[in-house]
């Protein structure tokens, strides 16, 4: 089974990033192979609206922006299940992980059928590094992305740094349970 963690921090040593490493122990203790990915690390731009408002995005399900996002979404299809963590920015994913999630929905969300994420099995962390305001609507936020690219939504996790030490480990046993329960089908 593989899985896809994707983080959205520049921190690589913040909240985000532990929340990303303790979703990669968890599956790779339940047999998993991870791949993890840092949207900063990324070149990955906003989407442009293309066109009239679309692109190539809507029926032919690319993005014509020549960037890092051709190559990491082409890749999007070999994964089995998604750990997406994002720091809480004013009630909000960071802006590469809106940036990568906006331009994804452009391309797999009107797909007839076999969507990178279709009852792909996934789990959305809002990392909120200070007073844990906005995790409620990056959540919601992560849900609405999650439901129009047609994902199973196993879990969401909220985490502030007054909860850090118990939601680490939250979230290393939801990664875990996740892909157990992929692998019991």
């Amino acid at each position: 089974m593989n899985v896809m963690i994707l983080t959205s921090s520049p921190n690589i040593d913040g909240l985000t990033a532990a929340c990303g490493n303790a979703a990669k122990t968890g599956a790779e203790q339940a047999g998993a192979k991870v791949l993890m990915v840092n949207l900063n690390q990324q070149k990955i731009g906003n989407c442009q609206a293309c066109d009239n408002g679309w692109g190539p995005c809507r029926n032919e399900h690319y993005c014509q922006v020549k960037d890092d996002f051709q190559t990491l979404h082409t890749s999007l299809e070999t994964i089995d299940a998604f750990v997406l963590v994002t720091p809480v920015y004013w009630g909000e994913m960071s802006e590469s992980a809106k940036a990568f999630t906006d331009r994804v929905r452009r391309c797999e969300a009107l797909k007839k059928q076999n969507s990178y994420f279709e009852n792909k099995l996934v789990i959305s962390v809002a990392a909120a590094g200070g007073s844990g305001n906005g995790i409620t609507t990056c959540l919601t936020s992560m849900e609405r992305f999650f439901t129009q690219v047609k994902a199973e939504k196993y879990d969401f996790i909220g985490v502030t740094q007054k909860n850090k030490k118990y939601k680490i480990n939250t979230i290393q046993e939801a990664s875990k349970e996740m892909v157990t329960a992929f692998l019991r089908k």
